[in-house]
């Protein structure tokens, strides 16, 4: 059995086609693959702290989470955004089951290395056997990305990262689902697509700020998942019909994210 976790951010999840949901199930069905959704929901939990009147500011990607904003977190990505994208999958033809990182322990985790971030959490070990049960009885996991302490304290996980600790977890590849067709770059005056990245470029590219905002911890998250031994990495633009299936067939998709010594 192989596993592919694919990550949909929140501004994706929003306007993703039915045909996304269709290749998903696709694979489900076809039995080579094992899809796992990991999803964030950023948007949404931006909308409802403005309307709550609570402020929230961002590090390097990473939303700033005290006790009050962590209550709309937990209520938007385990609530409203993971039951919406277990209907998305219901609606086209599938069967899903939809949990956060909370449930049985999924995503075990501690505090991030900043302080300053407040609830923010590193995953540092995933309950397996819950993800395996699901699968079992012929689900497609759907995973909201609260992680829980030792001693019950949430903690905020951002999607990508979370997306690699499953992906880490379970040796399964690992896939970004996107609104643009990959990585981009300017070139002569127009935004060209890399098909594949280093770890070296990567970080050249986070330095003259080409990746910037929340693009940064999903290749971060990527690289960290490579030197796991993720076998493969990608972005792909999931508004493209059968891009999922293409990528796992190999085909040149999106951006792929390797480490040095993979490429001559």
């Amino acid at each position: 059995m192989k596993y592919l976790v694919i990550k949909c951010g929140g501004s994706v999840l929003e306007n993703l086609p039915k045909s996304f949901y269709e290749d998903v199930i696709t694979l489900h069905q076809k039995g080579e693959w094992t899809p796992i959704i990991v999803h964030g929901g950023g948007p949404l939990i931006n909308k409802l702290l403005k309307s709550l009147e609570v402020e929230t500011t961002f590090v390097n990607g990473l939303r700033v989470t005290n006790n009050e904003v962590l209550d709309i977190v937990e209520m938007v990505l385990s609530g409203t955004v993971n039951k919406q994208v277990v209907r998305n999958i219901i609606e086209a033809g599938g069967s899903s089951f939809g949990m956060s990182g909370v449930d049985g322990g999924l995503l075990k985790a501690i505090p991030t290395a900043d302080e300053s971030l407040g609830f923010v959490g590193d995953v540092v070990e995933v309950n397996t056997s819950i993800i395996e049960s699901i699968v079992n009885q012929g689900h497609i996991p759907i995973i909201s990305p609260v992680g829980i302490g030792a001693d019950g304290q949430r903690y905020n996980i951002n999607g990508d990262v979370a997306a690699s600790a499953v992906a880490k977890a379970l040796g399964a590849n690992l896939c970004f689902i996107s609104d643009i067709p990959g990585i981009l770059v300017e070139k002569n005056g127009e935004k060209t697509k890399l098909d594949m990245v280093t770890k070296t470029t990567v970080e050249e590219l986070i330095e003259n700020q080409t990746i910037y905002g929340g693009m940064i911890p999903k290749v971060k998250a990527a690289i960290d998942g490579l030197v796991h031994k993720i076998p493969m990495v990608g972005i792909i633009d999931g508004f493209e019909k059968n891009s999922l299936i293409d990528y796992v067939n190999g085909k040149n998709i999106g951006t792929k994210i390797v480490l040095e010594e993979e490429i001559a």
